[in-house]
């Protein structure tokens, strides 16, 4: 089985179909064979429900025609389809997991955007500025750093963007939903969750 496959994310939904979290498709396995989550899938715009067993009887008739898209873990005798959404049968809701502030948060909350010229750049080339600097009492808060391009942030240096004369492109704010929730929701692999997750803001 290939460690990449199993490291893939899956959406959980709770009983009355919200999302409540990610995880990744180990863990989705041992839930589906303990009988406490089964298997959502779209189906010419109908949702179906398949419990483990179901799923590995459709995972033999679709593995002979594959689809983009659709990944596959591979045992000796038998293929699995990976399922991209789930729901708990046992539970009303799992613990919904608070968003973290962190680089790799911050950086998708803002899209790897540089907060003031707007440019788009790989995580590398980015950093993250106080917009009101710690020296002025900034705290270290969602509402106060923003992704920034390394050219932008040497301008800026220990100023406020008024000091500096620069202008932020929007207002920070803690996101209402884990960011990285919504920038895998773009991956063409994950385009079916977007039914289920609330709108980001």
């Amino acid at each position: 089985m290939s460690q990449s496959v199993l490291e893939t994310s899956v959406l959980v939904l709770n009983r009355f179909y919200m999302a409540v979290r990610v995880i990744n498709v180990r863990r989705t396995f041992t839930l589906l064979y303990r009988d406490c989550a089964e298997v959502i899938e779209n189906e010419n715009g109908q949702y179906a429900s398949y419990d483990f067993e179901s799923w590995c009887e459709l995972s033999q008739l679709t593995c002979l025609e594959k689809h983009d898209g659709e990944e596959y873990l591979r045992a000796v005798n038998f293929e699995l389809r990976v399922p991209r959404i789930v729901r708990l049968t046992r539970f009303d809701r799992m613990p919904i997991q608070s968003i973290r502030f962190n680089r790799k948060n911050l950086f998708a909350r803002d899209d790897h955007t540089c907060q003031y010229c707007g440019q788009n750049q790989p995580a590398h080339k980015l950093s993250l500025d106080h917009v009101v600097p710690r020296s002025h009492g900034g705290p270290t808060t969602w509402e106060n750093i923003v992704c920034c391009c390394l050219r932008c942030n040497s301008r800026k240096g220990g100023r406020t963007p008024k000091q500096a004369r620069m202008k932020l492109l929007s207002r920070p704010q803690k996101p209402r939903v884990n960011p990285m929730l919504v920038q895998s929701a773009e991956d063409p692999r994950y385009a079916c969750w977007k039914t289920f997750l609330p709108a980001a803001g």
